[in-house]
């Protein structure tokens, strides 16, 4: 099993001839999901090779352009594949109307249904949930009412150990789920197998945090603790702070102490203005509070495996 993102876009603002807004493909479970949309994405979408009729589930941060501008025209796109699924939009109250006026105006006659989940508390809430993967908002601190989002895998199963079942006759097949789901085994006789013999560990699961845009917010730490990846806006370096705080942003200082804080696995940096043509000093800033930081690569696939 693994994890799997594909940056999309990673800048700020404005889209050069070399860079692209916001926008990343996240696998997960053999769920694709499409969290921001700026500019251009569904071009992105077709150089990285994705099967668009995988993407059932789009997650908006905030109603910037740089993260929403692309929104319409992949819609408009799945309409003319001739997409007949259900597409579910989760974002900040306002994307319904958002959407819904440009396609009014645009005279758009939909061949699938879009169903809006718009979010407006300021707490961490589930927003989407099935049997392998549920999705938190992360509340952040920006310009307008911002969200970033925990995408983490379910706890697995235990893995039954037949070597040791196959010692208890009384074990039978109709019993294995209770295995898988940590529970023990009483015999007749009222003695109790401890499942930990009857069963091997479960395979770990896996979690990936996006974070973009908001201002430090050290109180996001506790919802993306031990998170296997973590994706933190950086827009500046650290010398401009004055700066982030006035357009509601984070240095990649900030970011590094983020990841530190929350011991996660690996930080991806990321949203980075354009005054910046060389984004190494961003990293080696970042790497001095977190050495386990990277920068992002346009439309290559960062993989997270989990060896059975």
């Amino acid at each position: 099993m693994s994890l799997q993102l594909t940056i999309l876009g990673f800048n700020s603002a404005l889209p050069t001839a070399f860079t692209h807004p916001t926008a990343q493909l996240l696998n997960i479970a053999e769920r694709h999901f499409l969290i921001d949309c700026g500019e251009g994405t569904q071009v992105q979408l077709r150089k990285a090779k994705a099967k668009f009729n995988r993407i059932n589930h789009i997650f908006i941060s905030h109603l910037h352009g740089d993260h929403v501008f692309g929104l319409i025209g992949l819609i408009s796109t799945f309409q003319l594949l001739g997409r007949d699924t259900p597409l579910h939009i989760h974002g900040p109250k306002g994307i319904d109307e958002f959407i819904s006026t440009q396609l009014r105006l645009t005279e758009s006659n939909n061949s699938f249904e879009i169903i809006f989940n718009e979010l407006h508390t300021k707490e961490s809430v589930l927003v989407f949930e099935d049997d392998k993967v549920e999705v938190y908002s992360i509340p952040l601190n920006h310009r307008v009412y911002t969200n970033g989002y925990l995408f983490r895998e379910k706890p697995k199963p235990r893995k039954l150990n037949m070597d040791t079942i196959v010692e208890f006759p009384e074990i039978e097949i109709c019993d294995y789920q209770n295995l898988k789901n940590g529970k023990d085994f009483t015999l007749e006789s009222g003695k109790i197998i401890p499942n930990d013999y009857l069963t091997f560990e479960a395979q770990k699961s896996l979690s990936y945090a996006f974070c973009s845009d908001t201002k430090y917010k050290p109180d996001i730490v506790p919802i993306i603790k031990n998170v296997d990846v973590l994706y933190h806006e950086s827009t500046f370096l650290h010398e401009l702070k004055d700066l982030a705080v006035y357009t509601g942003h984070t240095t990649a200082k900030e970011a590094a102490l983020i990841a530190k804080q929350a011991n996660v696995k690996k930080l991806i940096l990321g949203h980075f203005s354009n005054r910046y043509h060389d984004y190494k000093p961003l990293l080696i800033e970042a790497q001095q509070e977190f050495p386990h930081t990277v920068l992002p690569e346009l439309l290559k696939t960062i993989k997270i495996e989990i060896i059975s």
